[in-house]
């Protein structure tokens, strides 16, 4: 990104061009976070996936963010399980404890924890509020080159075929 910057020099003006290294989480992340309360269902969570075309729901209760529900959640702790989604609440099968970032991280910051806590998607906080959402996928749009690190270090050998 290039920002330009007045700096006053004597009387005269200077226009300075530079480019501007560290990009914020802010400045990437998904501002649209789909959340859900800790007492629906699961099969609530799933029609909210189904309509709004998400990747994970943040759990939500009073203004805090206590947990995610990702599609492997609720394939692994409810269908493989053998549980009804209409009646298990999202409560029972959400990651809880779960690690965020604040909205003026840089993205190398979240990229560390992400690689630090073996996670792909980190609610983005300011002053304790859900403001978004930033996953390794709109890292690695924004900065291929700092999730390439990230990409051979955890995902590649995890998920060997």
């Amino acid at each position: 990104m290039i920002y330009v910057e007045e700096v006053i020099k004597g009387e005269m003006i200077q226009i300075i061009a530079y480019e501007r290294l560290i990009m914020l989480v802010k400045e990437i992340m998904i501002k649209d976070v789909i959340t859900i309360h800790p007492q629906n269902t699961v099969y609530d969570g799933c029609l909210l996936y189904r309509d709004k075309k998400v990747g994970c729901l943040v759990v939500e209760d009073k203004g805090t963010c206590t947990g995610i529900v990702t599609e492997r959640d609720i394939i692994e702790r409810t269908i493989c399980e053998g549980k009804n989604p209409k009646t298990t609440s999202i409560q029972d099968i959400m990651s809880s404890n779960i690690k965020t970032v604040d909205a003026l991280e840089s993205i190398e910051s979240a990229l560390t924890l992400m690689e630090t806590h073996k996670i792909k998607k980190l609610p983005v906080m300011n002053n304790q509020n859900i403001v978004g959402i930033i996953t390794v996928t709109d890292i690695s749009k924004a900065k291929p080159d700092i999730s390439k690190r990230f990409i051979e270090s955890w995902v590649k050998p995890r998920w060997k075929d």
